[in-house]
């Protein structure tokens, strides 16, 4: 995804999202999230964006929460936006890719990677705001498709970098019909395969944790897949 692509899918995404928040109860729960309300979705969004903005070399910005949900929410997609379009895309900072790079030592990733970061968890809380609220959602499958790549090469490797979750026992091959085969790391070259087809949104939603696998094509173990999915998103 372009820099100039991964900005403005993050700006319609948050239009959706500030949008959808007046058609949503501050109180409705929102299944795919434990137990958080819809309020405590908002805010962890909001939250989210001015800690990315901070680390992509904007002002640490502290907003506290009020009544008013969409004001909120929109103070802090203002406080990312103006990072994100004053300061160059293309100077260093720490991302979710320089875990093991100490500081002083180069860094692996540069602003751009906190705009495509951003973008994809404003589309999955997106879906999550809008399922809450039940509404639905068209969104390209282009965009899913991006959403499940970033999970297959940035989140599942940093989790395993980190130790927090196992290597997978099954190699697990994902084949969204509308798009490229992705694949997740770690499994032993010589393990079984377990095979999943679906849809682009099918697929990213299964690697979010936000959907099972129960209404997907899968050829193989569908225990040691469900495995191989635990924690692949912190």
């Amino acid at each position: 995804m372009s820099d100039t692509s991964a900005l403005a899918k993050l700006r319609n995404y948050q239009r959706l999202f500030e949008a959808s928040i007046a058609e949503a109860d501050p109180a409705a729960p929102v299944l795919s999230c434990g137990d958080w309300t819809v309020r405590d979705l908002v805010e962890h969004l909001a939250g989210v964006y001015t800690w990315a903005a901070h680390r992509a070399g904007g002002p640490k910005v502290r907003l506290v929460p009020g009544d008013d949900l969409a004001a909120h929410y929109a103070a802090a997609a203002a406080a990312i936006e103006q990072t994100f379009t004053e300061l160059d895309p293309d100077e260093p900072c720490w991302t979710l890719l320089d875990d093991e790079a100490p500081e002083g030592r180069p860094r692996l990733g540069t602003r751009r990677f906190w705009h495509r970061r951003q973008a994809m968890e404003t589309l999955v809380h997106l879906w999550d705001l809008r399922t809450a609220a039940g509404l639905g959602l068209e969104i390209s499958a282009e965009d899913w498709l991006d959403c499940a790549e970033e999970v297959v090469s940035v989140m599942q490797p940093r989790q395993l970098r980190l130790g927090r979750i196992s290597a997978p026992q099954t190699q697990v091959v994902l084949e969204p019909v509308d798009g490229s085969q992705l694949v997740l790391a770690g499994a032993p070259a010589d393990a079984a395969v377990v095979t999943v087809r679906g849809s682009s949104e099918q697929i990213a939603l299964l690697l979010w944790g936000r959907t099972d696998a129960d209404d997907l094509e899968v050829t193989g173990d569908r225990t040691a897949l469900a495995a191989a999915l635990v924690g692949v998103v912190p």
